[in-house]
């Protein structure tokens, strides 16, 4: 991801999360922590000819990473596109030698936490009212990278659809 993609990630942003969507400011403040030797964000987005169909965001620190977001297009859910953007943030958190990634994900968003458990996350508490304005709890969820390489799913590729930094 870079800058030049944050208005079409904020769109796709809003539509998905119209309650807590991220604001302008955090996507820039995540993006100036992704580049050069001290990096400690990556993020990606996926597109579909010219539109963006997804993005995806990493933080670490030490040897814990934390997945920050992912998103993908209603139209393309289905696809393995999650998948692949869980995949290049599992690749970023090896890279940043991270031992184990964490992730908040909806207590609602069921079709999100299967993503997560078939890449061998393990549910491991709640963070209750996390989600806010909405007040939804939060499922917490672990990864231990050094038992589990963290390809058990998705597909290597989804037709017409790029990954890029």
């Amino acid at each position: 991801m870079r800058w030049w993609d944050i208005d079409a990630v904020l769109g796709l942003e809003k539509n998905l999360f119209p309650e807590d969507a991220w604001s302008r400011g955090m996507f820039w403040s995540e993006l100036a922590h992704s580049r050069g030797p001290g990096a400690t964000r990556h993020y990606v987005v996926a597109e579909d000819g010219e539109r963006l169909v997804g993005y995806a965001g990493l933080a670490s620190s030490g040897d814990l990473a934390d997945v920050q977001t992912i998103a993908v297009a209603r139209d393309q859910w289905g696809t393995g596109l999650g998948g692949r953007l869980l995949t290049e943030l599992l690749r970023a958190a090896t890279a940043f030698e991270c031992a184990e990634v964490m992730l908040e994900c909806r207590v609602d968003n069921v079709r999100a936490q299967k993503l997560y458990e078939r890449f061998g996350f393990e549910a491991i508490g709640f963070r209750r009212g996390y989600y806010q304005p909405g007040n939804v709890d939060a499922l917490v969820m672990r990864l231990d990278t050094k038992s589990n390489s963290g390809s058990a799913a998705g597909s290597p590729s989804v037709q017409g659809t790029e990954i890029n930094d």
